[in-house]
């Protein structure tokens, strides 16, 4: 039985292996095609393998790719389980920080939930939060 090179690159980016990885983006493998659950390599990544990510970035893997469930980003993902070297890869590759999720959370938002300092101030840079950005929080 023969798989589509999409299904094995998706496989291999879960799994982390970079190398397998390469070989299928020159094989001809759509980088920002979809396996059978409708995820992109990027988006089924290992996101603590930053060099995994920055090669499917490289390759054109989209940044800003939405899960189609909860509309999360792969920077969501990577912000709340505090990546933030691969959290600054998708910002440098044009990952936009200013998309919410389904219930309104941007990266930034998850990031300080799960109490990942770095990703937390890294999000707040400035430029890096819209002006329209309100905290979804009211402390009094």
């Amino acid at each position: 039985m023969s798989f589509p090179l999409i299904y094995l690159l998706c496989n291999a980016s879960a799994c982390g292996k970079l190398e397998e990885v390469l070989d299928l983006l020159k094989a001809g493998a759509d980088v920002n095609g979809l396996n059978e659950f409708r995820r992109t390599p990027l988006q089924v990544a290992m996101l603590g393998n930053t060099e995994l990510v920055r090669a499917l970035l490289a390759a054109g893997a989209d940044p800003n790719a939405r899960d189609h469930i909860l509309n999360l980003t792969v920077t969501h993902d990577a912000a709340r389980e505090g990546f933030a070297e691969t959290v600054r890869e998708l910002v440098n590759h044009g990952a936009d920080v200013n998309l919410a999720d389904e219930i309104g959370n941007l990266p930034l938002h998850l990031a300080a939930r799960e109490g990942h300092l770095e990703v937390t101030l890294q999000a707040i840079r400035p430029g890096m939060v819209s002006k329209t950005c309100r905290p979804r929080f009211h402390f009094e």
